[in-house]
């Protein structure tokens, strides 16, 4: 079994529309994050490389310095508001932490794919999102790509 580890930081805002505690402002965080990803045997490039840290950590931190919404924040939508470059729309109800674990473990599927597509290899993928010191959520599922 092979494993890749890298870790990353990216400081965002958000909102929890609907929530009943303080939460429902908008706020932000220094997130922390970690990408694992495992599998038998990495394919490897042209450079006898697997997959390249820095393009994981660059998944994370494209989410630095941005506005995380889901369809139902309007407002943020609003390109006359706001930059589009600035907000990243994330599927769910509401841009939690949980949703945020399931965006970047998305993204870390669709690189893979595009790195070493039709290989057919199964990878395990986790992905653990710190919000704030005391609270983290990790997502592990598999892909086969």
């Amino acid at each position: 079994m092979e494993k890749i580890i890298v870790h990353s930081h990216f400081h965002t805002g958000h909102r929890q529309i609907g929530y009943p505690g303080k939460c429902k402002f908008v706020h932000g965080h220094t997130w922390r994050g970690t990408i694992t990803v495992r599998c038998e045997e990495f394919p490897r490039d042209e450079l006898d490389m697997a997959l390249d840290f820095g393009d994981l950590k660059k998944i994370l931190r494209f989410l630095d310095h941005k506005m995380l919404i889901v369809e139902s924040d309007k407002t943020f939508l609003d390109s006359e508001l706001f930059e589009p470059e600035g907000v990243v729309l994330l599927k769910g109800r509401g841009p939690s932490v949980e949703n945020v674990a399931h965006y970047v473990w998305d993204k870390v599927v669709e690189h893979i794919q595009e790195k070493f597509p039709g290989r057919d290899v199964e990878y395990t993928i986790e992905v653990l999102i710190q919000e704030t010191e005391n609270n983290i959520f990790v997502v592990e599922k598999t892909a086969r790509v």
